[in-house]
Formats: C-alpha cells, sequence, structure tokens
C-alpha cells in the first residue's frame, strides 16, 4: 500500500518476472544512492496472474546481480486498490499500458498517472521488450533501457 506522504511508483509488465522487477530494483537502487529512497514506495507487479508468488526470472536475477543489485520480490498482479495508492503505474509496452487504462476505468478512484516507462527514455526506446524468450543479452538491454528511463524518471520527481 503507498503512503499517503512521499510519492509512489508501481512498475508493471505482463508476468512481473522479468522487465518489471528488473524496473523496480533499478529504481530502489537509484533512490537508494540519490538518498530519497524513505520518500518513495516502490514495488512492481503483472497485468495477470500467471506467476503469482514467483521469485523474478533467473536471468533478470543474475542480470542485475552483475550490476551489484539483490531483489527479493514475488510477483504479483496488480490490484485496484493500486490504482487508487500508486501516484505512477509505468508499464513496459502497448499490451501492458491497453491492459492498465481498462483496468483503471473500472476503480472509481483511480489516482495513478499510467504510463509507458519508455516514455523517459533519452534515446527514444518506447517499448522495453520482453526478454522472457530471449537470451540474457536480452535482459542486459532490459536493464540498460531501465537505467536510462528510471535516471529521468527520478530526475522529473525529485
Amino acid at each position: 500500500m503507498a503512503a499517503s506522504s512521499g510519492k509512489s511508483v508501481l512498475f508493471v509488465c505482463l508476468g512481473n518476472i522479468c522487465r518489471s522487477p528488473i524496473a523496480e530494483a533499478v529504481f530502489r537502487k537509484m533512490a537508494t544512492d540519490a538518498g530519497v529512497v524513505d520518500k518513495w514506495v516502490i514495488d512492481s507487479g503483472a497485468t495477470t496472474d500467471w506467476n503469482t508468488g514467483s521469485s523474478p526470472d533467473a536471468r533478470g536475477l543474475a542480470c542485475l546481480r552483475t550490476h551489484g543489485i539483490e531483489t527479493k520480490h514475488r510477483t504479483r498482479q496488480v490490484t485496484k486498490e493500486d490504482f487508487m495508492s500508486f501516484d505512477y503505474i509505468l508499464c513496459m509496452d502497448e499490451s501492458n499500458l491497453s491492459d492498465l487504462k481498462k483496468k483503471a476505468n473500472s476503480v472509481k478512484n483511480s489516482k495513478a498517472k499510467i504510463e509507458l516507462l519508455g516514455s523517459y527514455d533519452p534515446e527514444k526506446q518506447l517499448i522495453i521488450k520482453d526478454p522472457y524468450y530471449g537470451h540474457e543479452e536480452d535482459f542486459e538491454n532490459v536493464y540498460e533501457q531501465c537505467v536510462r528511463c528510471c535516471k529521468v524518471f527520478l530526475e522529473n520527481n525529485s
């Protein structure tokens, strides 16, 4: 549940095992390094319930570890409450965006600003592609995109 004081962000992808846990971990580390992590509620979730309770993909965890980042995240599905409690819901692709906007329309007090995380990319790569069926380098690409986007997002919200 997001805090009433401070800011909150929820990163979302299809299954919450690849892209969104990477984005969450990257943003948490950036906020920690910037000394503002206590001003944020940071989480991630899925548009589906396929992997609820699972650990993120081992390839994603290995990628984060290479960059000195650990996460203990367990996958979860986005809830109606998330739309009322989070300031920002940042997702990875057009399909996530469409699913989230549909869900938000069914929530009376939705306050969340729903955007593509890629809209913050200085290199203008709007979509963060799902690396699930790819290779290690695809996870590295997701990581690099998340770093660029989260940096700009944090700067814009400091």
